[in-house]
């Protein structure tokens, strides 16, 4: 080329790039031609695979291609994500992690990956308000009551959750910083065991933050009681409970979303495909229904927006984290 004209060097680049452009823009049409592979970093029965498999129907219809579920768990959701990212970019492989995989994970352990660097933000699914519930026994029946208790009987009151740096130990810290108490974290191995230690009065406390299903039945039955939810408005599942701001602590807003990212260098016109599929997907009204249920509340953002959520959102937790010193198992 160096022996070309100017003129004629920069005829050639221009069509070289238009030629690039075409094929990527081809390549953009025929996606998916294939099956789409989905690493969850949990293990099955997790939160993700419901979360997925409630859209999945849905979005294979809209795409046309098969999609199907990797579990890769291990390291508190490294294992997986690390899969992913290591993973040609090409829109075949997608990560379906949980705040920490994207916002949190980052301050409580060595990653050998950059979720800010290495990972397409595309969309959350879902979004999942905790909700703070207590062991009936407990002689509190709001947030105020549970917070002025605390004040009373500092260090005495157990909070389990499934494991250090889950996101129910992070929400414990919140909220003990917001509301100027002291709790003590006791981590379990999983949600349902720190259920069981909360049901026996082992544990006084417990943020479920991946939807109600590990406590709807023993709310119900009475042996739980719910006292707040930490989201913006009341969940249907719950309407009666009122949100964390109804009772004093705006700043106590946390939960666990589930969101869908690709490797970096994915195309972006197939990273905005697949977030309007899901956008249109969550939308319909049964779908919406199916997560209320579950105490989800419907998201589809767009992939610019998770985007800025997730760097809100990293330095939100980033302070607490360290004011609070939690390091992962």
């Amino acid at each position: 080329m160096s022996s070309l004209p100017d003129t004629s060097r920069r005829a050639l680049a221009a069509a070289l790039a238009l030629c690039a452009v075409g094929t990527a823009a081809h390549a953009a049409d025929n996606w998916p031609s294939r099956p789409i592979r989905v690493v969850v970093p949990y293990a099955p029965g997790n939160a993700g695979d419901v979360t997925f498999r409630i859209v999945q129907q849905e979005l294979e219809a809209r795409l046309g291609a098969n999609f199907y579920i990797d579990n890769k768990s291990g390291a508190s959701g490294n294992i997986g994500a690390e899969d992913v990212v290591r993973s040609a970019p090409d829109g075949y492989t997608l990560l379906l992690g949980a705040t920490n995989n994207f916002v949190t994970n980052q301050y409580l352990a060595r990653l050998r990956y950059d979720p800010a660097k290495d990972l397409v933000p595309v969309t959350v699914i879902n979004n999942a308000p905790a909700v703070i519930v207590v062991n009936a026994s407990l002689p509190a029946n709001n947030l105020p009551e549970l917070t002025a208790y605390a004040k009373k009987n500092p260090g005495k009151l157990n909070y389990g959750t499934p494991g250090s740096g889950t996101a129910p130990h992070l929400i414990g810290a919140l909220y003990a910083q917001s509301a100027g108490i002291e709790l003590v974290h006791v981590p379990y191995r999983g949600s349902p065991p720190a259920v069981q230690a909360l049901l026996a009065g082992d544990v006084q406390i417990f943020f479920a933050s991946a939807g109600i299903s590990t406590v709807a039945g023993h709310i119900a039955s009475g042996k739980l009681k719910p006292l707040a939810v930490a989201a913006p408005q009341r969940l249907p599942a719950l309407p009666q409970v009122q949100t964390t701001a109804e009772q004093g602590l705006p700043d106590l807003v946390a939960g666990n979303w589930w969101g869908l990212a690709a490797p970096v260098g994915t195309d972006p016109a197939i990273v905005q495909k697949l977030a309007d599929a899901v956008k249109a997907a969550v939308a319909k009204p049964e779908i919406a229904r199916q997560f209320e249920k579950l105490g989800l509340t419907a998201v589809g953002n767009s992939p610019a927006e998770f985007g800025a959520q997730i760097r809100r959102e990293a330095a939100v937790w980033k302070g607490i984290i360290e004011k609070a010193d939690i390091k992962a198992e």
